[in-house]
C-alpha cells in the first residue's frame, strides 16, 4: 500500500502517494478533477521495479488549492521540486488525459528530466482559439466528469451522480476508493469534490493558451489510446506521430479512464513499455 506524504514549498504545500519498494523514479499524473489514487492498481502493480510518486497537483485531492496560479510551468516546477526532494535528476511519467499536454510540454522545455513518457488518451494537445473561451461557462455544466464536482445536497447525492459517470462503469472497489477520496463536505453542509473552482478556470485558460508541440521530441513515448477513448480519428493522432520521433501507440480496452475500467489490460501495457526503458540504476 502506498504511504501518503507532503512536500512543503514556499509557495504550496503538496501530497503525494509513495510507493517505496523498487528503486526506478516513476511519476504518476493524474487528469484534470481526479487525484493520485487513481493509479492505485497501477502503483501497486509496478510497486516492486519502481519507487513510484503520485502527487496531487495543485488545486486536487489533498495537495494545496490556491487562487491562482494554474500554469503549466507552475505545474512543472512542483513536480520538479518533487523530484529533487527525492533525488531524483530523471523518471519516467505516466501522465493522462490534461497532464498528457503538460507531460509533452515539460518533455520540450526540460527533456533531461524524462527518461520516458507514457500519455494516456490526452487531450488539448493544440492551442484554442482564443474566441473558444465563451463556450467554457457551458463546457462546465456539461462535461459529464466535471458534473462531480456538486455542490450535492447528500453523499447519496453525489454517489447517484457519480454511478452516472465513465470513469465509475462498473462501481468496482477501486472505483468507489476513488470517487470516496475525491469528495468531501463543505463548510455549509453540502458535499463536493475537493477539486476547486479556481483550478478548473485556470487550467482551462492555460491549456487555451499554450500549445503542446512546437518541435520535435525524441524521449521514447507510448501513446495509450482506449477503445473507447476521445482519440479515434487520425488526425487527433497526427500531431503525436509527427513530433514525437520515439513513438508507439497501443490500444487497449476501456474508455478514457482505462486505468479505474480495465485495469488489468492497462497495467500490462504500461509495465510492458516501461520494462523496455528501465535502468539497472537509480538516480
Amino acid at each position: 500500500m502506498p504511504v501518503r506524504q507532503t512536500l512543503s514549498k514556499p509557495d504550496i504545500k503538496l501530497s503525494y502517494l509513495e510507493w517505496n519498494q523498487g528503486q526506478e523514479p516513476l511519476l504518476l499524473l493524474h487528469g484534470l478533477a481526479d487525484h493520485a489514487l487513481v493509479w492505485s492498481s497501477l502503483g501497486d502493480n509496478l510497486a516492486p521495479d519502481y519507487h513510484i510518486i503520485a502527487p496531487d497537483m495543485r488545486g486536487h485531492g489533498e495537495s494545496a488549492k490556491p487562487e491562482k496560479d494554474y500554469s503549466f510551468e507552475s505545474a512543472i516546477a512542483d513536480l520538479e521540486a518533487l523530484m529533487d526532494s527525492l533525488g531524483w535528476s530523471a523518471a519516467h511519467v505516466v501522465a493522462h488525459s490534461w497532464t498528457g499536454k503538460l507531460a509533452v510540454i515539460w518533455a520540450r522545455v526540460n527533456p533531461q528530466r524524462l527518461r520516458s513518457m507514457v500519455l494516456v488518451d490526452p487531450i488539448f494537445i493544440w492551442k484554442i482559439p482564443s474566441f473558444f473561451k465563451v463556450t467554457f461557462p457551458f463546457l462546465y455544466r456539461v462535461l459529464p466528469f466535471l458534473k462531480s464536482m456538486g455542490p450535492f445536497a447528500s453523499y447519496e447525492e453525489a454517489e447517484q451522480q457519480a454511478r452516472q459517470l465513465n470513469q465509475y462503469q462498473g462501481w468496482s472497489p477501486l472505483q468507489q476508493h476513488v470517487f470516496h477520496a475525491g469528495l468531501e463536505q463543505k463548510p455549509d453542509g453540502s458535499w463536493g469534490s475537493k477539486f476547486t473552482i479556481p483550478a478548473r478556470d485556470g487550467i482551462f485558460e492555460e491549456v487555451m493558451q499554450v500549445p503542446g508541440f512546437t518541435a520535435p521530441i525524441h524521449i521514447p513515448s507510448l501513446f495509450v489510446q482506449p477503445e473507447k477513448g476521445v482519440n479515434l480519428k487520425d488526425w487527433q493522432l497526427q500531431p503525436y506521430k509527427t513530433y514525437l520521433k520515439n513513438l508507439r501507440i497501443c490500444q487497449v480496452p476501456g474508455n478514457h479512464w482505462p486505468f479505474l475500467t480495465q485495469p488489468e489490460a492497462f497495467n500490462q501495457t504500461v509495465k510492458a513499455f516501461l520494462q523496455e526503458h528501465r535502468i539497472s540504476r537509480s538516480d
